[in-house]
């Protein structure tokens, strides 16, 4: 028994006709892809209008076109990635290092715990922490300047008498 012309007719043009719908559901959503994947790539609205019309007008080659030149990440991505390097930046900047064993220290530490360095002195009228080199406590305002005894004078170089015992 062999088959039917007519019935072959029917069938090539039933799947040639899946085939078409298929082919243009696949156009649509290509369209609708490329919009929606170009307003996450770029802040212009323009650009994703272009984008969709250049694979409304060539299809298949359009997509790929777009595909090409769009930018390798979303938006999102290099907000999220523009967040990393400054928690990144941020971390490094706040980790002091100890000038005699460079581990890491923090800033309110007055002696390096692991090497014995002193980092800061004490205030002697607060008793916050405060660099070595100041010389007034930014907290009370305390001088820390040590008062240099004055040097003997030449006349006053010779030792102290004896007393004299009878």
């Amino acid at each position: 028994m062999s088959p039917n012309p007519e019935t072959i007719n029917h069938l090539i043009s039933i799947i040639s006709t899946l085939a078409a719908a298929f082919l243009v559901a696949l156009w649509i959503s290509l369209i609708i892809w490329t919009y929606r994947d170009a307003s996450r790539r770029v802040k212009d609205r323009l650009i994703p209008l272009f984008a969709s019309l250049l694979v409304v007008f060539l299809c298949f080659p359009g997509a790929i076109i777009y595909l090409i030149l769009r930018p390798s990440r979303t938006l999102e991505e290099e907000y999220q990635q523009a967040l990393e390097e400054e928690a990144l930046l941020h971390s490094i900047e706040e980790s002091p290092l100890c000038p005699g064993c460079t581990r890491k220290i923090q800033n309110n530490w007055v002696v390096c715990p692991t090497c014995h360095t002193q980092l800061r002195k004490p205030c002697p009228k607060c008793g916050r922490a405060i660099e070595l080199p100041w010389d007034i406590c930014p907290y009370c305002a305390t001088s820390l300047t040590t008062v240099v005894s004055q040097p003997p004078s030449p006349e006053n170089n010779q030792p102290p008498e004896k007393p004299i015992f009878l």
